[in-house]
């Protein structure tokens, strides 16, 4: 028995920390939706209650996400799907923005050349206004995977998040204190700061908040599609508007983005098999490898939450944190050593500079300003189609600005581009942005096992690896395997989540790491298994809004009538040809 196979009935017997979960599970039979907002989530299965399939329920979350989670994600931002077909094809579709054509290596200063600050530029330009927002590809991505997957039109997948806009919805504690936190750069903004700083207070929970522009300008889509923004009127007038203020961006930009179908990642873990998205998301690739490097280990039996476990996941999580920095970017523009970082072979060298006696001195790591304010959703129906997808407008409430009359929300996605000429990670015309996305679908003989993923930065990845650890070794419930405490390192401090006790962390600190204790690493995680009987389960976290609906019950019995009172006989095959 290769090693790392220890059987265990129940994890909690060798764990070095426990912890309840907060939220519970879903089971059903006809489909599963996972999304970080109640909202989107019903907006999803309206569409599979409709006949629509996983893509037309996934598209109509995301733009709906994008009136209930305007912080998060947005049409003017970027992201990826993986989409797994009923016919077991599986396509990455990468809608990651990319820097304009006037773009260039030394557009911004950089205040720094070490980390912490090395992504900080002066007067915060790439972070924050006009300046900072990048080619948007969300928009484009959405109207593509429908029309090539979906089986509704986009009018039909739009009337949800239309509806909220118009009509308002409430906000919610997390969507509050999201605009609490950068209430002093809202506030520089008329149109944002009026709608989520109104009267220059802080919005409260349960507030309405209506969108009537946004509203507009998705009616707009409904009849024009993608093309509004990418060589339409709508493109036009956003374009014009930030240019005025400062951006890179011009209509051309619009009209030439265009997203890319790669081919995802695939590894094996404990033979099972792990799919992500490839280059320039670190995610896919990163994630094979730091299972790789575990695989070797056993894992089950060191326990969840020991000082062994921990010290371990932290040594591989660095490893994969150095790597990333030094080879993962855009692939026309960096030769991205894919194969190497996700082999066998390649672990087995890495591995072999793990002591599970003391910590390696890692130097720390500027990694980029990758979003820990995301959104995810992880989507199945009752056919087989399976979609994970990641999305953002990169910082919190990206550019923090609203385009006038139109309510959209542009991202600040410049900020992920290193600001120094001549790096992997440096800006350059056309290059698209690397993320740590990590929409991941586990494979067991072929038939899809798990489907998850979540928002969080460069604590995202590590995070889905400690997901798919807790599934596969820990043999977790997938309601434990995402809420449970995480970690994170790039080198520096070790950050624990709270969950995590004391005597555990003294240990941890023997070995020489340097722990940080935080409220939580990355974000709300949206996950579904697949049971052996055909039935789903779905799951999210205390991180965020998530929310997992099922879909059980349906239609009638094949032939199934209401008899009239004044006739009870079962009816027969003239009835029912009479009546169709």
């Amino acid at each position: 028995m290769k090693r790392g196979t220890t059987l265990m009935a129940n994890w909690r017997a060798l764990a070095g920390t426990t912890f309840d979960c907060e939220k519970t599970s879903v089971t059903a039979s006809k489909g599963m939706v996972v999304t970080n907002h109640p909202l989107a989530s019903a907006a999803a299965v309206e569409m599979l209650t409709m006949g629509g399939n996983a893509i037309d329920a996934t598209i109509a979350a995301l733009f709906t996400l994008n009136v209930v989670e305007p912080m998060m994600v947005g049409l003017f931002g970027g992201g990826t799907a993986l989409i797994r077909l009923t016919s077991g094809q599986v396509v990455a579709l990468d809608a990651l923005s990319t820097a304009p054509a006037a773009a260039r290596p030394d557009s911004y200063k950089p205040v720094s050349d070490t980390w912490p600050g090395y992504m900080d530029v002066e007067g915060r330009s790439n972070a924050v206004g006009a300046s900072s927002v990048a080619v948007p590809g969300a928009l484009l991505g959405w109207c593509e995977a429908l029309e090539r997957f979906g089986r509704l039109d986009l009018d039909t997948v739009l009337q949800p998040a239309i509806r909220h806009a118009t009509r308002g919805f409430a906000a919610s504690e997390y969507l509050c204190m999201s605009a609490r936190i950068v209430a002093s750069d809202l506030a520089k903004d008329p149109a944002i700061s009026a709608i989520f700083l109104p009267n220059g207070m802080p919005l409260k929970v349960g507030e309405r908040i209506r969108l009537p522009e946004l509203a507009e300008t998705l009616r707009i889509i409904a009849l024009d599609g993608a093309r509004a923004l990418h060589g339409g009127d709508l493109g036009r007038r956003c374009a014009e508007y930030l240019s005025s203020k400062g951006s890179f961006l011009s209509v051309s930009d619009l009209e030439r983005y265009k997203t890319i179908e790669r081919e995802p990642v695939r590894g094996d873990y404990r033979g099972l098999e792990i799919i992500g998205p490839p280059p320039p998301c670190s995610g896919g690739v990163h994630v094979v490898q730091m299972l790789n490097i575990v695989e070797e280990f056993d894992v089950a039996k060191l326990g969840f939450g020991t000082s062994e476990s921990i010290h371990l996941l932290a040594e591989v999580i660095k490893i994969a944190a150095s790597d990333r920095r030094a080879s993962t970017a855009d692939p026309d523009f960096f030769d991205v050593p894919l194969e190497r970082l996700s082999s066998k072979a390649y672990a087995d060298e890495r591995r072999a500079e793990i002591s599970m006696e003391s910590a390696r001195a890692h130097k720390p790591i500027a990694v980029g300003n990758d979003s820990a304010n995301t959104t995810h959703v992880t989507i199945a129906d009752a056919d087989g189609n399976v979609v994970s997808s990641t999305q953002t407008i990169n910082s919190l409430f990206g550019a923090r600005l609203i385009i006038p009359g139109t309510g959209i929300i542009p991202n600040n996605y410049m900020y992920l581009f290193d600001p120094h000429p001549g790096q992997p990670l440096s800006l350059e015309p056309g290059k698209r942005i690397t993320s740590t996305q990590s929409p991941l679908v586990v494979l067991k003989d072929g038939t899809p096992r798990y489907a998850l993923g979540l928002p969080g930065g460069p604590r995202l990845y590590p995070s889905a690896f400690q997901a798919v650890v807790n599934l596969i070794d820990h043999r977790m419930t997938l309601q434990e395997a995402v809420e449970a405490p995480r970690i994170w390192t790039q080198g520096q401090e070790l950050e624990v989540e709270r969950a995590f006790g004391e005597d555990v962390l003294a240990d941890v600190r023997a070995k020489g790491h340097n722990i940080a204790q935080i409220a939580h690493v990355a974000g709300g995680m949206c996950a579904i298994e697949f049971n052996e009987d055909g039935s789903t389960t779905g799951a999210s976290c205390w991180r965020a809004d998530g929310t997992p609906v099922g879909i059980g019950g349906g239609y009638a019995r094949s032939g199934t009538v209401f008899w009239a009172d004044y006739e009870r006989r079962e009816p027969s095959a003239n009835d029912q040809s009479s009546n169709q």
